[in-house]
C-alpha cells in the first residue's frame, strides 16, 4: 500500500511546456542516479517515475529508464493487487518500447494504470488489456 500512497502523492505532476522543466520530474531522474537536467522532462519518464516511487518507498526497482526493464524486477503474478507493477508494450509486442505504471484495476477490456508520462502527467489512464506484457509484485528491501 505504501507504493500506491507514494505514487498518488504525485498525482497531477505535469510537464511544463516551453523550455522549463518540472523540478519534480527532474528529481525522479536524479534520485535514481541520472542527470535530470540533461534528460529534461521531455524524455520518456514513466520508468523514472516508477523507479522513484519504488526506491523512495523502500522497494526493489530497476534503476533503468526503459519500461521493459521492469520485466526483470519482482515476481510475475496472474492476479495483481492494487499497486503492483504493470508492464505494457508500445507499438508492437516485439518492440523494445513499452510503458510501466502501477495497477489500479482491470475490466474485461482495459487495465487502469497509475503512472507518470501518461498524457505528460502523473494520472490514471486505461490501456487495452491486450497490451499487457506482465504484472509484477515488488519485494521490500530489508
Amino acid at each position: 500500500m505504501n507504493l500506491i500512497k507514494t505514487a498518488l502523492s504525485q498525482y497531477g505532476v505535469k510537464e511544463i511546456e516551453d523550455r522549463q522543466n518540472h523540478p519534480q520530474i527532474i528529481k525522479y531522474f536524479n534520485v535514481i542516479g541520472f542527470d535530470g537536467e540533461k534528460l529534461k522532462d521531455e524524455t520518456a519518464w514513466c520508468s523514472a517515475f516508477v523507479n522513484w516511487v519504488a526506491k523512495t518507498s523502500g522497494y526493489e526497482y530497476s534503476g533503468k529508464l526503459h519500461a521493459r526493464s521492469w520485466l526483470s524486477v519482482g515476481e510475475s503474478t496472474k492476479y495483481p493487487d492494487w499497486g503492483d507493477i504493470v508492464v505494457l508494450w508500445r507499438e508492437s509486442p516485439k518492440s523494445w518500447k513499452g510503458h510501466v505504471g502501477f495497477y489500479i484495476k482491470e475490466t474485461e477490456r482495459f487495465v487502469y494504470v497509475l503512472g507518470g508520462n501518461q498524457r505528460n502527467t502523473v494520472c490514471i489512464k486505461a490501456y487495452p488489456r491486450v497490451r499487457i506484457l506482465d504484472f509484477k509484485k515488488l519485494k521490500r528491501h530489508g
